[in-house]
């Protein structure tokens, strides 16, 4: 089956909880107006979003009895094959920017059109680390966080233990590393702290497809919304980066996203914050 997903999809969705959220990405002809329906509706400015000839991008995975391992079965570049991100003049004043999992060449570009970057997240991939190695450390010494899973940052640092391996990204440039681990949470790493937050406890997960790009857009999100950039802000927006992970995983796809209601996250948050709570 057919769903709609990709990074800017999932991200988009996630962070309209908390922030207005403005896309840029190519679709081509064969992307339903229903799923643009999705976004508008979200209130998700799409002046950046271009429909090209051709077909849109289409990734088709299977997913191992351990949900964190899968295996890709097709991936179809189509229209995002030779895409160059051009940034309405709307969206250059951004100040808060989030690079989605692409090439970095198109990363860095999208850094030029920007004039006003208060805050800047990016995330990567294995492909990207092993081919694309020296742009993607131009990028790292532009941004403020990398978002990446566990794997990808022994690959990305040559370190196998997770400490080590974040420290190791620290000194490429990035002021906060985030590693994505899974039903195992995530850390969080600066040259002063280091963070951890579990993920939600479910009985059933369904598709665990764009949770690290829900959580992502969560935690950029809420990020915008507060401002805050301290250490107890940096925290409480991976707190509700996780929030919102966790409905993702309930049902395929954007489906339990498109169903959630701000109340819900509120509420969910206010149970994780019990979750952890050890100073009872």
């Amino acid at each position: 089956e057919r769903v709609l997903g990709g990074s800017a999809s999932y991200f988009a969705v996630a962070a309209s909880f908390f922030s207005p959220v403005k896309i840029v990405g190519v679709i081509g002809q064969d992307f339903p107006q229903e799923y643009l329906t999705i976004f508008s509706g979200r209130g998700v400015d799409l002046e950046g979003l271009r429909r090209e000839k051709g077909e849109t991008f289409h990734w088709r995975g299977r997913y191992h009895e351990d949900l964190n391992v899968r295996d890709t079965v097709e991936l179809h570049l189509n229209v995002l094959s030779g895409f160059v991100p051009h940034l309405p003049e709307s969206y250059r004043d951004a100040e808060y920017v989030f690079l989605g999992n692409i090439d970095p060449d198109m990363q860095m570009e999208v850094l030029r059109q920007l004039r006003r970057m208060r805050l800047v997240a990016c995330d990567t991939m294995d492909h990207w680390i092993l081919n694309s190695g020296v742009a993607l450390r131009k990028v790292l010494r532009k941004i403020e966080t990398l978002v990446i899973n566990d794997s990808e940052a022994r690959l990305l640092s040559g370190e196998h233990n997770i400490v080590r391996a974040a420290r190791a990204i620290l000194k490429m440039g990035p002021k906060v590393v985030l590693i994505k681990r899974g039903e195992y949470g995530v850390l969080q790493f600066s040259d002063s702290s280091i963070f951890g937050t579990p993920a939600y406890p479910l009985e059933e997960v369904f598709d665990p497809t764009g949770a690290g790009d829900s959580f992502a857009g969560g935690f950029m999100g809420y990020l915008a919304r507060s401002g805050d950039h301290s250490e107890r802000g940096l925290r409480r927006s991976i707190v509700y980066g996780s929030v919102v992970a966790s409905f993702t995983v309930e049902d395929f796809g954007l489906k339990r996203l498109t169903r959630l209601s701000l109340g819900e996250v509120e509420e969910r948050y206010q149970r994780f914050l019990a979750l952890t709570d050890f100073h009872t």
